[in-house]
């Protein structure tokens, strides 16, 4: 995977920001994309250069703004001339729980344009560079089951929004296939808090009785999955929607209101 360019939206804290550094450490070059936290933007792009040796930039944007995809776009194009990997991490998540009839619009479109536009705002304009070099890796994120178009209470707009990029994965899997492509999702398990960014050797010292394996879920966990698919070696696998849950029935758990 040397000299590939990743490009990771939301990497700047959390599971993404564990996905660049698996990346870096297999040679690849990064790009992570951030709302407000650009100190950690710009510490994470030295922390990465200084351990791993390779190039990485943070730009400033919001993957549910067009105008500012389009930003992103031209300054990784100025920096890097093209993308090999692309990772679409980012998506807001509403906290509030609360049925469907109390989502402002703004809200609402929000949430839709984050997790389902601004992935399609991005992957039109990346994905042609990828089928002029034969070769390019779509990851996507999602959550457990999301294939089955499942209901989510309290939680319509996410559940709505994951479910029709699972669609749109598998469609560009199939679209993209002879282009030397490859488009999955992965769906991590009950991942929270500080665990995101934490190490597997870390969780495998700690005891969680919800999680059938034992351990909490990690960063590191989510990471090496998309690592794998982005080998040159793993383009037999295409379209699969694979979700990373210790056997935790997630699902179960999102029903109940």
């Amino acid at each position: 995977m040397d000299e590939k360019v990743a490009f990771i939206t939301g990497g700047v804290t959390g599971i993404g920001k564990r996905m660049a550094f698996s990346l870096a450490d297999n040679g690849m070059s990064i790009i992570i994309t951030y709302r407000k936290s650009e100190k950690a933007a710009l510490a994470l792009v030295d922390e990465l250069q200084e351990m791993y040796h390779v190039k990485a930039i943070a730009i400033q944007g919001d993957s549910s703004s067009e105008e500012d995809c389009r930003n992103i776009l031209q300054k990784i194009s100025e920096t890097f001339g093209h993308v090999d990997i692309f990772i679409h991490n980012a998506g807001p998540y509403m906290h509030d729980r609360k049925p469907m009839t109390d989502y402002g619009s703004d809200e609402w479109k929000y949430i839709m344009d984050g997790n389902l536009n601004g992935f399609f705002y991005f992957a039109k304009e990346l994905i042609p560079q990828m089928r002029s070099r034969n070769w390019g890796r779509v990851i996507t994120l999602g959550f457990e089951r999301c294939e089955t178009a499942p209901g989510w209470i309290y939680r319509s707009a996410f559940a709505a929004a994951k479910s029709g990029l699972t669609s749109l994965t598998r469609t560009l899997a199939a679209e993209e296939a002879t282009h030397g492509i490859t488009v999955n999702m992965v769906c991590p398990g009950d991942i929270i808090g500080d665990w995101k960014e934490k190490e597997m050797r870390v969780a495998r010292a700690e005891k969680d009785d919800t999680v059938p394996v034992g351990r909490p879920g990690t960063g590191e966990d989510i990471a090496r999955v998309i690592t794998f698919l982005c080998d040159e070696k793993s383009d037999f696998i295409t379209g699969s929607i694979i979700p990373v849950t210790g056997g935790k029935d997630v699902l179960g758990k999102i029903y109940k209101a």
